[in-house]
């Protein structure tokens, strides 16, 4: 039976709590920054003769929860850059179901395993729509496959997963072009000859050309200029969106709409709108209905056979194609992306886990490559990369949720149209549920016989009727991404580093990523 020793890690740990005089350094960007905080106090003073937003819903019970200010509501505890350690304090005071306001918005937090199972599972239609996050519905205004509730949502995501499905998702067709991409990643991989470099943006390349095929129908190369900055400027808007300035401009859009970071967001958008739209017209001239290259051309087809029998009402129309295309790319590149990083400095951090892999990689494989059906004889690796998934926690608060309706929950009244943030982190975290949840541990996959076991608690692509609907592909990706390259190449720190210097902090963001680092990948073949 192989090692399977624990490490522990600082990935967590707590930063610096967003303070008073962080808001002011927000204010302070603003050249006309003392009318703005003279109109705050205004607005401050009316809030606090005014409302009753703050009162109590008379004999319901409520979550519980901290006590809120006028107008900030919660925001002076909340660490506004990794928020998600915040609420993992207050579950500990406030149990698994409690309330928070971020500004004068009144938000319920669910944590730990059973809670948010219980609420997305069992009770997935009264937790099952999706709240806004003001910056991207500014771009989509409620198009596209993930911010989009009702009949649309239910159009576009039925859509998505069968043509998805039909372009190779979870099937042999999608394992081809992840084993070409692998070898386009390690031809990439060998030019530096060993020597230290950021894996960030190929690997970036690599995982959003499978999302390209299967969307646009081909893959791009790693030095097309229109591609790479349709990936580099994505990235870059997932990190802004974790910024504490976007984050208050979300909550108060009347007052923070000067920030650069906003202005920043949305000329990255904008420039990826125009690109996308000027791929659906090239794909368009050369659309042939019999032979749909990807999404896109299937999308093509059925807006026009839609407007062909008149119809004029229908889900099918060219905003929601390009928001649900912008939403794919997006959620296609950077969380897969991301895992990988983090799998490839996990095996660097600690090397006698990468020796078991390449060790049972050896033993099964040996020089051929890798496939899916040869997931259940790797059970080690199988297990190390579902660690990674757990440990790195890249969505740690989930996607906003929404209540459909008045609905009591574990004992608690919860209003129609509550924002709900089911809290991931607390689920891969769950004391009850991992023997030692702040450690890199494949034992928690494998059993005393060194056979790989499903955990229920495992739940990174969130779960119910929102669960994510790439699911599939993200995990024939890492599978054969990892394994390959792990199959190629020994991972080490760059000289002079040792692993005990590898910082395993996360990057602030909307998704956690690895801060900037490099690694030597040394050829093994």
């Amino acid at each position: 039976m192989p090692h399977r020793g624990t490490y522990s890690i600082s990935a967590q740990q707590h930063q610096k709590g967003f303070t008073v005089m962080g808001i002011l350094d927000i204010f302070l960007q603003s050249p006309s920054y003392v009318s703005v905080l003279g109109a705050l106090v205004v607005l401050v003073l009316a809030y606090i003769v005014s409302s009753s937003s703050f009162s109590s819903q008379g004999d319901r019970k409520e979550p519980p929860g901290p006590r809120p200010l006028p107008l900030l509501g919660n925001l002076l505890h909340m660490d506004l850059k990794r928020p998600y350690n915040t609420l993992m304090e207050f579950s500990k005071k406030y149990g698994s179901v409690f309330t928070i306001y971020l500004g004068p918005n009144k938000v319920v937090v669910l944590a730990g395993y059973k809670t948010v199972k219980e609420a997305l599972v069992n009770c997935a239609d009264e937790f099952g729509d999706r709240d806004e996050i003001r910056i991207l519905h500014d771009g989509s205004q409620g198009n596209g496959v993930i911010w989009s509730n009702g009949d649309s949502w239910k159009e576009m995501r039925r859509f998505a997963l069968t043509n998805l499905r039909d372009f190779g998702m979870g099937k042999k067709a999608c394992e081809d072009k992840i084993i070409e991409e692998c070898e386009h990643l390690t031809e990439v991989f060998m030019k530096f000859k060993g020597e230290a470099f950021d894996t960030t943006k190929p690997i970036n390349y690599a995982v959003s050309n499978i999302i390209c095929s299967m969307v646009y129908g081909s893959r791009f190369e790693y030095d097309d200029p229109e591609f790479t900055s349709l990936v580099d400027r994505t990235n870059r808007n997932f990190q802004l969106l974790g910024t504490p300035s976007i984050q208050m401009y979300n909550l108060f859009p009347w007052l923070f709409q000067w920030v650069a970071h906003r202005k920043e967001f949305n000329s990255l958008f904008a420039a990826n709108r125009k690109q996308n739209l000027a791929l659906f017209s090239h794909l368009k001239e050369t659309l042939n209905p019999q032979m749909c290259r990807g999404f896109v051309d299937a999308f093509l087809v059925c807006k026009q056979n839609l407007e062909k029998s008149g119809v004029t009402n229908s889900h099918f129309h060219s905003e929601n194609l390009l928001m649900t295309v912008i939403q794919l790319f997006a959620a296609g590149t950077d969380t897969t992306s991301s895992t990988l990083r983090w799998g490839l400095l996990l095996m660097t951090k600690y090397p006698k886990i990468q020796d078991q892999v390449q060790e049972e990689v050896n033993r099964v494989i040996g020089g051929r490559q890798v496939q899916v059906e040869d997931r259940k004889n790797l059970p080690f690796t199988d297990a190390v990369i579902h660690e990674t998934q757990r440990l790195a926690n890249i969505v740690p608060m989930a996607l906003p949720h929404r209540t459909s309706q008045d609905v009591t929950f574990q004992g608690h009244f919860i209003k129609k149209g509550t924002t709900v943030y089911p809290l991931l982190t607390s689920v891969l975290y769950d004391e009850t549920e991992w023997e030692s949840p702040r450690t890199f541990n494949p034992a928690h996959f494998l059993d005393k016989d060194g056979k790989f076991v499903k955990r229920d608690a495992f739940m990174p692509f969130s779960a119910g009727r929102r669960i994510c609907l790439g699911e599939s592909l993200a995990k024939m990706e890492l599978f054969i991404f990892f394994t390959t390259l792990l199959q190629h190449f020994r991972f080490s720190p760059p000289p002079g580093v040792s692993e005990d210097d590898l910082d395993l902090t996360p990057r602030v963001g909307s998704t956690l990523n690895p801060s900037p680092h490099k690694l030597c990948a040394v050829s093994r073949m």
